[in-house]
């Protein structure tokens, strides 16, 4: 009897071995929004990494965690690292690349609640006067990151993050601040 439980045990678990390793090795989360201002007046919000507290969705959540800035004011080589509550974790920003007045592209990396490395991009196209936003995050997925993706959806868990976040820098650059 013990050596068939112990066998239905090992089939179950080789199941949701295989399972997990089925998921998908990428994952990418990305939202829009449309603001009543010229890419010139969003890329300042976005490129330095200062002026994130003003519509950051994550400095809501703990307006007590710590901040603390490196390298350059804005542009590439910019650093911000926060260490904050369990929702908002530990972990560092570093600007890699950017194109006045239409993208920012972010190296950004969870120390915890869990560690990985993921690529984030603000990309603004300019129509009149109006400038289409796009907030994307990328990154790959180890086997925790799968088996992860089996119980919580990576793009239901940040995309809602990326609405807030986005309506709040709406707002923010529509009212001039």
């Amino acid at each position: 009897m013990l050596k068939k439980i112990g066998i239905g045990v090992a089939a179950l678990i080789a199941l949701l071995l295989v399972v997990v390793s089925m998921q998908p090795a990428t994952y990418r989360v990305e939202r829009k929004v449309t603001i009543q201002a010229g890419s010139g007046a969003v890329y300042k919000h976005l490129d330095d990494l200062r002026a994130w507290a003003e519509w950051s969705p994550w400095d809501k959540i703990d307006p007590g965690m710590k901040r603390t800035f490196q390298g350059p004011q804005s542009g590439v080589g910019a650093i911000y690292e926060w260490s904050g509550n369990d929702e908002v974790g530990k972990g560092r920003m570093t600007i890699t690349e950017v194109t006045e007045p239409t993208q920012v592209r972010i190296k950004l990396e969870f120390i915890e609640p869990f560690a990985s490395v993921a690529q984030t991009e603000f990309a603004l196209a300019e129509s009149g006067a109006e400038t289409v936003v796009t907030w994307s995050m990328a990154g790959d997925n180890d086997f925790m990151g799968k088996a992860f993706s089996l119980v919580m959806d990576m793009d239901a868990m940040i995309g809602a993050d990326f609405e807030k976040g986005l309506a709040t820098l709406k707002s923010t650059v529509e009212a001039g601040r």
